[in-house]
Order: C-alpha cells, then sequence, then structure tokens
C-alpha cells in the first residue's frame, strides 16, 4: 500500500511542486492549506487525480488523520508576505508548528520541516554551513519570520527528544520557478514581473549584495531524498552558486527587454548582504547537488509568468 503524504502549504510555490512529484511518484497526498499566499491554480491540473485530497484549513486548527509522511511547508516565506500580520507568522511556526508535530507523533510518521536560510540572518560566515547560530536582530521587520523558523526548528528537536518523533530539517536557500507569486516582493519574481510589464527594474541598495538562486526542482528533488534518509540534524539545501542582484537584473533584462533601465533605491532593513549555502554536508550524505543552471531555469520562469500575463 502506498504512503499517505501530508504536505502543510501544499498550494503554495514549493508545495504544489512538491504535490507534483509525489503523485507522479504513485503516493496518495492530503494538501492543507488555507490559501493565504497558495493558490488553487498551482493545483487546478491536479483536480481529477484520485490520490490527491486538497483540505482547505489552517494548521492553526488541530488536525487529525493517519498519516505517513509529514512535509511542513506552510508559511508565508516572502517579507512582504510575512511582514503582513507579523503575529499570525509567529503563530504560524510555534502553535501550527506544535500542532503538526502532535500529529507526527500520534501518526508515528516521518516528518519533514521546511526550515529556512534565514535563520542565519546577515551571516558573519560566508558560506553559511550548518554550525552557524545566526546572526539577527530579535526586534527587526523580518524577526517574525527568522525567530518563527528558529522556533520551529527547536521544537522539532524536543519532539525528538521527549516523544522520540521521527524528524527532517530542511534550511532551503532561494528558489525560483513557475508558480512564484508576481507580487511576493522577492527579487527573481519582482525583476521578471517589471521587465515583462516594461517597468523599471528596481534595485536595492548598489545592487552587489548577493543570493544564490536555485531552480525548483532541484530542491524538490533535495526534499524527497532527505525524508527518505535518516539524518535527523539541519540541513542545507539550496545552490551554491552565487550572484550578486544586479548581475541577475542583467540578465533577465538580456532575456526579457535590453532596453530597460534600473532603478536604485534605499537597501531595505536587515536585509542580508551574502547568503550561500555551503552543500557539503548534503552532498557527502545523499550526493545531492543543483543540476538546473540558473539561466536554463530563468527561461522556464520567464516563459511561465508570460503565459500567466497572457
Amino acid at each position: 500500500m502506498n504512503s499517505i503524504n501530508l504536505v502543510t502549504g501544499g498550494a503554495g510555490f514549493i508545495g504544489s511542486h512538491l504535490v507534483d512529484k509525489l503523485l507522479e511518484n504513485g503516493e496518495n497526498v492530503i494538501c492543507l492549506d488555507n490559501f493565504s499566499t497558495g493558490n488553487e491554480r498551482n493545483l487546478e491540473h491536479l483536480k481529477l487525480n484520485k490520490n490527491l485530497q486538497i483540505l482547505k484549513q489552517d494548521i492553526l486548527d488541530p488536525f487529525y488523520e493517519k498519516i505517513d509522511k509529514i512535509w511542513h511547508l506552510a508559511c508565508p516565506a516572502s517579507p512582504k508576505k510575512y511582514q503582513i500580520d507579523p503575529i499570525k507568522t509567529l503563530q504560524t511556526c510555534f502553535i501550527g508548528t506544535n500542532n503538526i508535530l502532535n500529529l507526527a507523533k500520534k501518526s508515528k510518521a516521518k516528518i519533514l520541516l521546511a526550515s529556512s536560510s534565514e535563520i542565519y540572518g546577515d551571516p558573519l560566515i560566508h558560506p553559511q554551513t550548518e554550525d552557524f547560530k545566526g546572526y539577527s536582530s530579535t526586534t527587526s521587520k523580518r524577526a517574525c519570520y527568522i525567530e518563527g523558523k528558529r522556533i520551529s526548528e527547536t521544537l522539532f528537536s524536543e519532539f525528538q527528544n521527549m516523544y522520540d518523533v521521527d524528524i527532517r530539517i530542511v534550511r532551503l536557500f532561494n528558489t525560483f520557478g513557475p508558480r512564484m507569486l508576481q507580487d511576493d516582493g522577492r527579487v527573481v519574481s519582482n525583476f521578471i514581473s517589471q521587465a515583462l510589464t516594461n517597468k523599471k527594474i528596481t534595485i536595492y541598495g548598489d545592487g552587489s549584495q548577493t543570493r544564490s538562486l536555485c531552480y525548483v526542482s532541484d530542491i524538490i528533488k533535495g526534499l524527497i531524498m532527505v525524508m527518505n534518509n535518516n539524518y535527523k540534524k539541519p540541513l542545507n539545501l539550496g545552490s551554491p552558486n552565487e550572484f550578486s542582484i544586479l548581475k541577475l537584473a542583467n540578465i533577465i533584462k538580456s532575456k526579457v527587454n535590453s532596453n530597460l533601465e534600473f532603478e536604485y533605491l534605499k537597501l531595505p532593513e536587515d536585509d542580508p548582504k551574502k547568503r550561500r549555502p555551503e552543500i557539503k554536508l548534503i552532498k557527502k550524505l545523499l550526493n545531492w547537488e543543483p543540476i538546473v543552471n540558473i539561466e536554463d531555469g530563468l527561461d522556464l520562469t520567464i516563459e511561465y509568468f508570460k503565459n500567466k500575463k497572457e
């Protein structure tokens, strides 16, 4: 009998791609989402799939069903979205995660947390290794998400220590691809949306800050590999290929409209200057590394945004 998988946040950008892959692998999937940032369109092509059940529910409300594997992705992930209601973001990370861990405990399910590179803050070491403890403020505008993901990791660790819950923790770095929200405020979706509508590309600061961008299919492959492994401590998951924001803007400009201009704006508070994962550990454990290059990934993402616009 195939496993029953619960994907919280399964209608979101990464969650919906995970649902796709699990169904493709012949698994049974329950997608639990409150659709605050998730989108029903991301699952529309799966409506007739008998192995998928979609539940519109908030993880702040306790939920019970016998589950084999839980993929916990529920939480707004872009600053623009999680800052709308910072207290709700914190509650999602604490109360919601506590609810889902209790479900794992009752079901004796394996459970994976999609944590975030945001827990490293504005890092003092580069690239960031899993043992770096982070450098961030508890009162900044980004703190609701950073501290929320920290408490989620702590809850996972303590449920393992106290109740022997079978946990996995993955720290996701910047991910891009089709089904990103156009208005989520993140750099790839911002630049592509602006380029396709002939607007100036907005660059915060001088554009020298860096990001490492990983295409979504590589992230999904990594998540599944981690779930199928028994490693319990946090693992970085992302691309080690680092780009300046200005270089990324120029790549997108060259692909969409070479006549576009740039507009330079003030850098937001606590915006990290550098972000790149050290992936030696996951490569050693699972032989995982990204295979989709930035150019191909951007072509696929631009095509998606073009079709969406039409």
